[in-house]
């Protein structure tokens, strides 16, 4: 298992190299020039000249990219075009908000995603059954945007019940939550669904009803620990693009997280903040993928004796070579 995490681990840095140089290519060929943008519409070209020079923008591609790299090696993400503060500590001040959004959202999508998927699964081809996929597909293809601008019509503006904007309480983190919940509690209810209606076909379910156990004690002693495995790796799928998909409720919201933060870097054309930003976002979703694999592992035992097989299998032929 620990020459596995090792091996992922080993597997990010190129990764993560590309998505730092696609980034920098899609940044170079958008139309927009930050000098311009900084200095204002007044500035002679002479002094947008100047500064492009001061900040670098004239060197060519590959040697900002070297020069990005060889910071990032260093703890440094550089420094921000408009706020002139560095990059590292408006994201630490960011994050916490982003974090909490996501957690939020997701353990409300498995408190309501998982108990859906279980009751359409035992009421298959029910009117019940046909109903909640029926809600779970409308909620899969409703747009969350479009859903978060009706919420905070109804329950911010002709309601009034709940703030529409910011999170100075906990009332304000109830919208955003709800709108970003929504599909994801769709998506954990039809794979939760599937994967249990698989499960109970299998023969060791069978022999479970033969020994005289309740309907109950079959499902929830038997058949979902079992079920559980797939929905595991949907949850920590989701958690992680969550994590970049968060940007459209803090935009809504008016929450100052990440996705805003790095938002307002593609607003203002601040080059430094797109490419931090988006390079942290991928080695946390990354990360996330990575844990979600060894919790997958550890849940079940038949991909924990195939990595013993393996290791076995390379200290055998290291032995013989030897």
């Amino acid at each position: 298992m620990l020459r596995y995490i090792g091996n992922r681990l080993l597997l990010l840095i190129p990764v993560l190299l590309g998505i730092s140089l696609v980034v920098l290519v899609l940044i170079d060929i958008t139309p927009g020039d930050p000098a311009r943008m900084l200095l204002g519409a007044q500035a002679t070209q002479q002094q947008v000249d100047d500064l492009r020079e001061e900040l670098g923008l004239n060197d060519p591609l590959p040697v900002r990219y070297v020069r990005f790299i060889w910071n990032v090696l260093h703890g440094d993400l550089g420094t921000s075009l408009m706020t002139k503060r560095p990059i590292v500590d408006e994201m630490l001040q960011r994050f916490p908000y982003t974090l909490m959004l996501v957690s939020l959202s997701i353990v409300l999508s498995v408190l309501l995603g998982i108990p859906i998927g279980i009751y359409a699964s035992t009421h298959q081809n029910t009117w019940k059954d046909n109903t909640a996929m029926f809600l779970a597909l409308f909620c899969v293809s409703m747009p969350s945007f479009w859903f978060a601008l009706l919420m905070i019509r109804l329950f911010g503006v002709q309601l009034r019940w709940l703030p529409i904007s910011g999170v100075a309480t906990w009332k304000g983190w109830i919208l955003p939550c709800i709108a970003m919940a929504l599909g994801l509690t769709a998506l954990i209810a039809r794979q939760m669904r599937s994967d249990l209606l698989e499960v109970i076909r299998q023969d060791y379910i069978t022999t479970a009803r033969a020994k005289g156990l309740s309907e109950g004690k079959v499902i929830y002693r038997h058949g979902l620990k079992n079920a559980m495995i797939p929905v595991i790796m949907v949850i920590g799928g989701v958690f992680g693009s969550s994590l970049g998909g968060s940007l459209i409720a803090e935009v809504i919201y008016s929450i100052p997280g990440l996705g805003q933060y790095i938002m307002s870097g593609l607003n203002n054309r601040d080059y430094p903040v797109i490419q931090g930003g988006i390079l942290i976002l991928s080695t946390m979703f990354a990360i996330v993928i990575l844990l979600v694999d060894v919790l997958f592992a550890l849940v079940d035992p038949r991909i924990r004796s195939q990595y013993a097989r393996k290791s076995k299998g390379r200290g055998k032929r290291v032995g013989d070579e030897t």
